[in-house]
């Protein structure tokens, strides 16, 4: 079973002005897909927060799977892209590609979404939306391809075509 944990990132969420809705529902759609959410918290939008809290949980905790949800907007305070700039080895655009595409049959506000989907170490870090809807149909986009990903990452050399 593979270890995750949730994090969301809300100034609002942290001073408890707003109930988080989305942490605990990423984190029940991932224990019903099979994976075993070990970590949920909230950190306000702070970079150093975001960034102590990333790696502590893949460096420290071992942690291969994170979904964060918030920050990944265009107001000042969403920094959740420049938290995992820092953090990660490299991207993997074609998830988040596809996520902004999905949302986009939605809404055009899916355009102004700066989610990311980074590696660090044998780690895979999934920046979803805020809002339950958003992170809920974001997740459901990638689920499919969420554990070869990580196989991939760990270093599975299996031919990655399907018949």
């Amino acid at each position: 079973m593979i270890r995750a944990g949730v994090l969301t990132i809300s100034d609002k969420g942290f001073r408890g002005q707003r109930k988080d809705k989305s942490g605990p529902l990423i984190a029940e759609i991932l224990t019903k897909s099979g994976y075993r959410v070990e970590k949920q918290d909230i950190v306000p939008d702070d970079t150093e927060r975001i960034v102590d809290c990333l790696i502590e949980w893949v460096d420290k905790d071992g942690l291969r799977l994170i979904a964060t949800t918030g920050g990944t907007g265009v107001s000042p305070t969403d920094i959740t892209p420049e938290a995992m700039l820092k953090i990660t080895k490299y991207q993997i655009p074609g998830m988040a590609e596809a996520m902004r595409a999905a949302s986009l049959k939605k809404t055009p506000h899916a355009m102004l979404s700066r989610a990311m989907v980074g590696v660090r170490g044998c780690s895979l870090i999934v920046n979803l939306p805020g809002s339950p809807d958003g992170a809920r149909e974001n997740l459901a986009v990638i689920l499919p391809a969420l554990n070869h990903a990580l196989a991939k990452i760990a270093g599975d050399r299996s031919d990655c075509y399907s018949k």
